[in-house]
């Protein structure tokens, strides 16, 4: 399973998604979308306007979702 978080810098709903999963024991792959235009055009394609997106196995969701979050350990 491989867990990606599309980020920007200064993003408190980012550091909360990045701390949950710390506490879950999940792995993850953070992309700065400031820094990776192709990113954030994969971001755009998807729907999304805000960050944190967070992409797993096909599935994906913007903000911090704890929900999700705890669905994945």
């Amino acid at each position: 399973m491989t867990v990606t978080v599309y980020s920007k810098p200064s993003c408190v709903q980012c550091n909360a998604t990045y701390r949950a999963l710390d506490q879950r024991g999940v792995e993850y792959i953070i992309i700065d979308l400031s820094e990776d235009a192709d990113a954030f055009e994969h971001v755009q394609s998807l729907g999304y306007k805000q960050v944190p997106v967070v992409e797993v196995s096909g599935d994906h969701w913007a903000g911090f979702r704890p929900d999700k979050i705890a669905a994945l350990s």
